[in-house]
């Protein structure tokens, strides 16, 4: 993730020390896809909807494995799905997984939260729900492929913000809502959203079918031109809002060209760019680990055969969790020799697989 907030303005953020510090990648962000289950069929979802629900890990397994991260100390546990909200024993989870001294955060489509739940997760303590926009109404319904999907999600918001519930949007951007961006804006100031992240388009799952929407590089650069403004305005109105953008490292050596400052450039150094295998990870509902939860072709174990903890902190020499921590010295084409190869990290390795057809290939969104 690339802080545009922290980065020009220096905003103390709640997650500075995972992004921008000595040592950031020493334990990983843990994203648990919990099911395949879902109740929408989005055009760019990353996960199989509705396929291995047979081996998904049982309420005891799971706990196992929460036992094992909390041990560890990962520093963020993060369910996802799916949608996450369709596991029947989510609760359950959740309220172990917090008495255990994780940090529970959630990624979902929101349409499931009702007053209810939104109650449930206040009293969860719940250190952040993301909710998913796809830009106006009916882009959103379109992506998501249900009439008043955007309405449930903003409704969700609404209450989650309401009980105090720390809320954020995301946002997937491709040609087809890009143009959105300040409507997305405007409707976090509304609402009094806190957060947003933007992810740029990654080629996996059903998101491989919306390659050709993607952004070129002219188009990626505009949007992060709208971004940074639609940033500086937030500030500028005393509403200093926490914007991200994600999947595309490049961002913070086009922010800096942008706004140079030695500031700006020592946080992209120890933030070190893209973090796959390393500070973010992926454990699916059958158990299975990835580098990260878009890179479901390269499994790198399996919770109930080894915890995580073992797969993780101990790979063996020349595996792919190996080679990926030093990533800087296997990338090739023009990342090789580029410039900014230390503060990006070689991009996003699973778009550049799946442009390229090699895991050390460039990485097409790259528009510097």
């Amino acid at each position: 993730m690339t802080s545009i907030s922290k980065l020009i303005f220096g905003a103390v953020e709640p997650n500075d020390g995972l992004r921008y510090a000595p040592g950031v990648h020493s334990r990983p962000i843990v994203v648990w896809n919990v099911t395949p289950a879902c109740n929408l069929a989005c055009a760019h979802c990353y996960a199989a909807n509705g396929e291995g629900a047979a081996s998904v890990l049982s309420t005891d397994e799971a706990k196992r494995v929460i036992e094992d991260l909390a041990a560890w100390r990962v520093p963020v546990l993060l369910f996802s799905g799916g949608e996450p909200f369709c596991r029947p024993d989510i609760r359950e989870l959740s309220e172990y997984a917090k008495g255990k001294g994780l940090r529970v955060t959630f990624s979902t489509n929101g349409t499931l939260i009702d007053d209810e739940t939104a109650d449930w997760l206040a009293c969860l303590g719940t250190g952040y729900v993301g909710i998913s926009i796809d830009g106006t109404e009916k882009m959103h319904d379109a992506f998501r492929r249900k009439e008043g999907a955007y309405a449930a999600s903003v409704a969700a918001i609404r209450r989650l913000v309401a009980r105090g519930v720390k809320v954020g949007l995301r946002v997937t951007m491709t040609r087809l809502n890009v143009e959105a961006i300040p409507d997305i804006f405007r409707l976090m100031r509304a609402e009094r959203v806190p957060r947003i992240c933007l992810y740029h388009l990654v080629y996996t799952g059903r998101g491989q079918t919306l390659a050709g929407s993607d952004l070129s590089a002219a188009e990626r650069r505009a949007a992060l031109d709208t971004i940074i403004a639609e940033t500086e305005r937030a500030f500028a109105e005393g509403n200093p809002v926490e914007v991200l953008t994600v999947d595309n490292h490049c961002d913070g050596p086009y922010l800096y060209l942008k706004r140079p400052s030695e500031r700006l450039m020592s946080l992209l150094k120890l933030n070190g760019g893209n973090s796959s295998g390393a500070g973010i990870a992926c454990i699916s509902w059958d158990g299975t680990v990835y580098p990260d939860q878009f890179w479901r072709n390269h499994p790198v174990g399996n919770v109930r055969e080894r915890p995580f903890s073992e797969i993780w902190g101990n790979p063996p020499h020349g595996s792919l969790l190996d080679l990926l921590r030093h990533k800087k010295d296997f990338v090739k084409g023009r990342c090789r020799s580029c410039r900014w190869l230390d503060v990006c990290g070689g991009n996003f390795r699973a778009r550049g697989e799946a442009a390229t057809g090699d895991i050390w290939g460039e990485d097409p969104s790259c528009y510097l």
